[in-house]
């Protein structure tokens, strides 16, 4: 698809999921036992989008994390000093995007039970599309045609030429704009959409990845119940829809309930 390529957002600090994000940044915190950046490089595939020719994922904070998982799966942009934002992200890959059009993905949308294709159906390669989910108050702020944006956008290289690196958002440089110009379209997503930058909506993904079930990638000689178990984690507690990471313990005699636990012993509140 030569007049295409995508970009996924992976560089925000995930400050609203401290402390978890301490320890990884927030493109790599798991769902489902996978990588919120594996399951956007999913997607993306799933348009015909793959490799470091028509893929690429810029990274920032805890960059060297975001780099050494992504690999030579896409092209690297690493922005050293601070995150340049969704706008400033995509304006410093400007010459490799290099008139093409751009599909825009965020690392930390959890996407299920429907379809984002319809995105590109019809696409005139002029408009800027944005997938939304429709909501019931349409007084919410931010909204867009009485839809939130729900991770994806799709822009044409005329509205991507003249981005630079500067510290900037989409909504600002691109989105509001076209939406002035008559130029936006939101493109209805009737499935499940999860912007997992809380230490609830996170759980609350990994809840909805597990179906109602566990999934357990680790050891449990514990009782578990609809909770998500990562590799070489140990429960010997019980845990209630909740999360363990990858490596993490959960002590014989413990309970966790609606909680995320990492690392040694940290344990975040998901409710």
């Amino acid at each position: 698809m030569g007049d295409l390529c995508a970009v996924v957002l992976a560089a925000g600090e995930g400050q609203r999921l401290r402390p978890l994000t301490e320890l990884l940044p927030k493109a790599l915190c798991p769902v489902g036992n996978v990588p919120l950046l594996d399951l956007a490089l999913a997607r993306v595939a799933g348009f015909g989008l793959a490799g470091p020719a028509d893929v690429a994922v810029n990274a920032s904070y805890l960059g060297e994390q975001v780099v050494a998982h992504t690999g030579d799966r896409a092209q690297l942009s690493v922005e050293p000093d601070h995150p340049l934002g969704t706008s400033g992200g995509l304006g410093n890959l400007r010459e490799w995007v290099g008139g093409r059009g751009v599909l825009v993905s965020n690392a930390d949308a959890y996407l299920a039970d429907g379809d984002p294709g319809a995105l590109l159906d019809g696409w005139d390669g002029e408009t800027v599309r944005l997938l939304g989910q429709p909501v019931r108050d349409t007084s919410q702020p931010g909204l867009f045609s009485g839809h939130r944006f729900a991770g994806f956008s799709l822009l044409p290289w005329r509205r991507v030429r003249d981005l630079t690196a500067a510290p900037a958002e989409l909504v600002r440089t691109v989105w509001r704009p076209a939406e002035a110009a008559g130029e936006l379209e939101v493109i209805p997503f009737e499935g499940t959409f999860i912007d997992t930058g809380t230490p609830r909506d996170y759980l609350a993904a990994n809840l909805h990845a597990a179906g109602g079930g566990n999934l357990v990638a680790g050891a449990v000689t514990g009782r578990c119940v609809r909770s998500v178990v990562g590799a070489g984690a140990v429960v010997a507690g019980d845990v209630t829809d909740s999360v363990v990471w990858p490596g993490a313990e959960v002590a014989a005699g413990e309970r966790l309930d609606h909680v995320i636990r990492a690392g040694g012993q940290l344990t975040v509140a998901g409710r």
